[in-house]
């Protein structure tokens, strides 16, 4: 891969968040700050730009200056949704996505994937323990099959991913890094105390 291409990084923060019950997860704050801002402030010295998909309070988002994309596809269908929306709307040869619910990814994430892309056209996180294919480096060349897998009903991130070739970086090494913190009890666990 030329590692001079443009690299667009984009926080995922589109979804129902459930497990937070319904809360909007890049809001909730982690020490006095939304947990997307942590993201954002890790991603944008790896990329040449950062952008923010999300489906709610999107006034509240767009108030960062940082451009907001929306699902196209109705009824929050996943991440492949947000994927696919960023990438219809923005230029980039290359997209480094990171859910908003993960604060500690590495200050080399890109490179680290870069480093083991070895002209794969997705490849994502594994912690040793657990694939985590939304902390995903994805180049703009699968978006037509990424749209006719979502058409087709399919949802499923790493089967579609695997399905056009990509694969697993180890990076067992800081596994801590990518501890995703999307339920209210791990939230408040990992609060600073005052």
């Amino acid at each position: 891969m030329n590692v001079m291409s443009p690299v667009t990084g984009v926080i995922l923060a589109g979804g129902r968040a459930t497990r937070m019950g319904g809360s909007d997860k890049g809001l909730l704050e982690l020490n006095g700050k939304p947990l997307w801002r942590h993201v954002a402030e890790i991603l944008t010295p790896q990329v040449n730009n950062i952008a923010i998909s999300a489906n709610r309070n999107l006034s509240i988002y767009r108030h960062s200056g940082v451009p907001v994309i929306e699902d196209s596809l109705e009824d929050y269908p996943g991440p492949l949704a947000g994927m696919v929306a960023v990438m219809q709307h923005i230029e980039s040869p290359w997209f480094l996505f990171c859910p908003c619910d993960t604060p500690f990814i590495p200050a080399d994430l890109l490179a680290r994937l870069q480093y083991e892309q070895r002209d794969a056209p997705v490849v994502w996180v594994n912690d040793g323990e657990r694939d985590h294919p939304t902390i995903a480096l994805v180049h703009r060349q699968v978006l037509p099959a990424m749209e006719e897998y979502l058409v087709r009903g399919e949802r499923r991130v790493m089967v579609f991913m695997r399905s056009v070739g990509g694969h697993s970086v180890d990076c067992s090494d800081i596994k801590s890094a990518f501890i995703n913190v999307n339920t209210p009890e791990c939230l408040a666990k990992r609060q600073v105390a005052k």
